[in-house]
C-alpha cells in the first residue's frame, strides 16, 4: 500500500485482538464471519491482529505470575509469526485491509516482514518513544489511539508525527472494558477535530456490542474512522462483553450509515423543492385592502398581508415601499410578484456582500475586534464587485502595516505594483492563485508570499479566500494598475469605506 495515498475516512476497523483464542481455524472463522457482513455493506473494512513478541516482552521472571491478568491470556493465546501470515493471507483473500497493532519492536520488523498494510498504536504505547520511532521509519500509515493521554501528550503525538512526514490519523478511545455510556466523552472527538484539522479523528470503541447509538453520535462529532473488537461465539468459546459478533457489526454498520443519511452534506445544499413548496404554502401573500388606480403609488396602508399565497403572487416579505401600480387593482386582488421586478440597488449589493464576508469571517473563526476600518475594493463599480474586487480590513497602519484581504468565490483583484510598499501575504483560510511577473503560486493555509516594490501581482480565489498582509507603511497613491482607466478613477469612485460594517450608513 501507497503511504501517501492511503485515505483514513471511513475505515472501519475489526479488531480480533486475543479473540482467536490461539486457533488458526478458529480466527479463520472470525476473519470470514466478519468480512462478509463488512463487504455487503460496502464498507472499507480493515482486520486488525496483535502482535507481540512473548519471549522479550514478558519479563523472564512473571512468565508464571497471575497477578497481572493479561500475561496468562497472551500466552494461552500465543500463535506463532507463520499461523498469523496464513490469518493475514486470510484477510487479503477476504478483500479486507490487514492491520496490526505492535506492542514491542520485534513485532514491527514482523509487520513489516509480512507487509501489513496499516499499523495501529494503542493507547497504552503512545509514549512508547522508542517503538514509536520504530513504527515511524517503516513509512506504513498510521493510525494511534489516545485513551488516558492529556492533550499535551496528545500535542506531543501530532508533533512527533508532522515532523518525520507520516500519514497518520488519531483516535479518541476510553480505555475502559466495557465502557459506560456516560463514560465514552464523545465531545472530545470534536474537541480534537478543532484542535487538529488536519488530522482524520476517529473513535475506537469498547461499549456494549448492543450500544448502537455512539456510532451515530461519533460521526455527528466528526468521527470517520471507527474501530471495534471482533469475535465469534461457540459452544466453548464466548465473547468479552465488549466485542461483536458479526451480526452485531452489521447493525453497527448500518447504524453509521443513518447517521451518514441524518447528518448529509457537510456543505449548505440548494433549498428541495418539496421544502421549498411546504414553506411556501404557510407564507403571507401581499393584498389590495381597497381600490387603487394605476400609477398610483403603493402605500403600506394600502396592503396586507395573509394567507394563502397565490401563484405568482409577491410574499409578504418581498414588500417594499417603491411599488406603483401597473394596472387598476380591485380589493382584495393579490399584487403579483412583476410588480417588484427591478435592479438590485447599490445598498443591496453591499449589504449582500458584508453578510458574506463576516460569514465567512466567522466560519475562520477569524475575530477582528473593534480597532479597525473596512473598505470594499470595486475597480469596475459596485455592480462588479462580486467578479472583481476585495474587502479590506485595516488593522495596523503605522511604520508597518497589518490588513485582511479577503476575496469572496469567484472574486478577483486586477494587476498592479506599489512603488514604495514592500508586502507579504499568509493564507489564513481558504485558498488562492496568485500571479508574480506572470508565474503562478497557489497558496493554501499557512503559505506566504513575498511582494516586493515594483513587483506586479494579481490574485483570485475560486472558493474564497481570507489572507493577512504584513507590510511597509500603505500609503494610498502607491498602487498602479495595468488598467490606466482605474488609476484614473476617483478614489470615492472604486472605494467604499464602511463605518461600523456600514451599519445603518446606508440609510
Amino acid at each position: 500500500m501507497s503511504n501517501d495515498k492511503f485515505n483514513f475516512d471511513g475505515l472501519f476497523t475489526y479488531d480480533m485482538a486475543n479473540n482467536h483464542q490461539g486457533s488458526v481455524e478458529h480466527g479463520l472463522k472470525i476473519i470470514r464471519s466478519i468480512a462478509k457482513v463488512s463487504n455487503e455493506s460496502g464498507i472499507q473494512g480493515a482486520l486488525k491482529f496483535q502482535f507481540r513478541h512473548l519471549d522479550t516482552f514478558i519479563h523472564p521472571d512473571y512468565r508464571e505470575s497471575k497477578d497481572n491478568k493479561h500475561i496468562p491470556r497472551f500466552l494461552s493465546t500465543r500463535l506463532t509469526p507463520e499461523k498469523f501470515e496464513i490469518l493475514v493471507n486470510e484477510v487479503r483473500k477476504n478483500k479486507l485491509i490487514p492491520m496490526c497493532t505492535p506492542f514491542d519492536e520485534e513485532s514491527v520488523s514482523l509487520i513489516s516482514k509480512m507487509d501489513i498494510d496499516i499499523i495501529k498504536i494503542a493507547s497504552c504505547s503512545a509514549k512508547d518513544w522508542p517503538l514509536l520511532e520504530k513504527i515511524a521509519l517503516t513509512g506504513k500509515p498510521i493510525v494511534c489511539s489516545t485513551a488516558g493521554l492529556n492533550i499535551k501528550d496528545i500535542d506531543n503525538i501530532v508533533s512527533f508525527f508532522d515532523h518525520r512526514g507520516v500519514n497518520y490519523a488519531i483516535m479518541h478511545c476510553v480505555a475502559i472494558y466495557p465502557t459506560p455510556s456516560e463514560k465514552l466523552q464523545l465531545n472530545q472527538i470534536e474537541i480534537l477535530n478543532n484542535r487538529y484539522p488536519h488530522i482524520t479523528i476517529g473513535f475506537s470503541t469498547h461499549e456494549s456490542p448492543e450500544n448502537f447509538n455512539a456510532i451515530k453520535i461519533a460521526y455527528a462529532k466528526g468521527a470517520r474512522i471507527f474501530e471495534r473488537h471482533v469475535g465469534v461465539e461457540t459452544d466453548e468459546i464466548k465473547l468479552n462483553a465488549y466485542s461483536s459478533t458479526s451480526e452485531q457489526i452489521k447493525k453497527w454498520i448500518n447504524a453509521y450509515n443513518e447517521a451518514v443519511a441524518l447528518c448529509g452534506t457537510e456543505n449548505r445544499p440548494p433549498v428541495n423543492r418539496k421544502e421549498e413548496e411546504s414553506l411556501k404554502s404557510l407564507m403571507r401573500g401581499i393584498f389590495i385592502i381597497n381600490n387603487i388606480k394605476k400609477g398610483a403609488k403603493i402605500k403600506r396602508s394600502d396592503v396586507f398581508f395573509a394567507m394563502p399565497i397565490q401563484e405568482g403572487q409577491l410574499s409578504s416579505g418581498e414588500w417594499n415601499k417603491d411599488l406603483v401600480a401597473d394596472k387598476d387593482y380591485k380589493k382584495y386582488e393579490p399584487i403579483p410578484a412583476e410588480l417588484s421586478k427591478k435592479e438590485i440597488t447599490r445598498k443591496e449589493l453591499i449589504y449582500q456582500a458584508i453578510h458574506e464576508i463576516k460569514g465567512m469571517l466567522n466560519e475562520a473563526r477569524i475575530v477582528v475586534g473593534n480597532e479597525f476600518n473596512v473598505e470594499l475594493s470595486h475597480h469596475y463599480g459596485m455592480e462588479r464587485f462580486r467578479e472583481i474586487g476585495a474587502t479590506i480590513i485595516d488593522c495596523i497602519n503605522r511604520d508597518y502595516c497589518k490588513k485582511l484581504i479577503i476575496l469572496l468565490p469567484g472574486q478577483k483583484h486586477p494587476y498592479h505594483y506599489h512603488q514604495k510598499k514592500e508586502e507579504t501575504f499568509q493564507v489564513l483560510s481558504g485558498e488562492m492563485e496568485v500571479e508574480l511577473e506572470g508565474k503562478l503560486k497557489y497558496m493554501y493555509p499557512g503559505d506566504t508570499i513575498l511582494v516586493q516594490p515594483g513587483v506586479w501581482h494579481k490574485f483570485k480565489s475560486s472558493r474564497g479566500v481570507i489572507f493577512e498582509e504584513v507590510s511597509t507603511t500603505h500609503f494610498t497613491d502607491d498602487s498602479f494598475y495595468e488598467d490606466k482607466t482605474i488609476n484614473r478613477m476617483p478614489l470615492e469612485q472604486r472605494k467604499t469605506k464602511l463605518i461600523n460594517w456600514g451599519r445603518h450608513q446606508f440609510d
